[in-house]
């Protein structure tokens, strides 16, 4: 990433845990889907993160929150491609506005047989957001990172068909599953996480729990 003297303090720190970004897309198992997501983070001291709230009439992972994305589509020649053309179709935000910092490890969802790759960009956050698609996107929330951080707000999230991970409750949402495990990592490699008590376990909210999902899995933690 090249250096810019105006860039938030904490954006070096971030930068230095990511992987490089992928110049094309790599293969995957039969069946599978490439997929990708953007982190998309503001440029301020105490930035924000977007997180859309997925449409409830949808296959995979209905009601829950996650980071704009979705999958690759022809045209997209790598994953940044793809995070970047999904975050314009689902909240409208211009992929120009967008300084795609790095990303993290692929990781695979297993009841979508998606095969994510978490793209984590930055942007002014003064654009006008606004959910694309209403039968893909029902709203999105913007959270600082403050907040994300605050123990007040870390639980521990239990699902009822087993496995555990990192979640947060803020408002009237419940964040978990991969999306609460990369906003988890984000948080360590930005530097902004505090301790937190992990024995606090709560199990997740059904209106949360994506039981719409056919394969009945939990989402794996990033």
């Amino acid at each position: 990433m090249r250096y810019d003297p105006a860039a938030p303090e904490w954006l070096g720190r971030l930068a230095a845990g990511l992987d490089p970004l992928q110049p094309a897309w790599e293969p995957v198992p039969d069946g599978d889907r490439p997929s990708a997501v953007l982190a998309l983070l503001s440029r301020a001291d105490d930035p924000d993160l977007v997180v859309t709230v997925r449409a409830a009439g949808l296959q995979f992972h209905a009601g829950q929150l996650s980071f704009p994305g979705g999958g690759r589509e022809p045209g997209d020649v790598n994953p940044a491609d793809t995070a970047l053309r999904e975050t314009r179709e689902e909240i409208g935000l211009d992929s120009a506005r967008v300084t795609v910092v790095g990303q993290l490890p692929v990781r695979p969802l297993s009841a979508s047989r998606n095969r994510v790759v978490p793209v984590v960009g930055l942007w002014c956050g003064a654009d006008v957001l606004l959910a694309g698609d209403p039968r893909e996107v029902e709203r999105l929330v913007r959270w600082p990172v403050s907040a994300l951080a605050d123990p007040v707000h870390r639980v521990s999230a239990r699902h009822p068909r087993g496995g555990t991970g990192p979640a947060f409750v803020l408002d009237d949402f419940f964040l978990w599953g991969f999306t609460a495990g990369l906003a988890d990592r984000l948080l360590r490699l930005g530097g902004w996480e505090q301790p937190w008590d992990a024995a606090r376990v709560v199990e997740v909210p059904r209106r949360f729990s994506g039981d719409r999902d056919r394969s009945r899995s939990a989402e794996p933690r990033a």
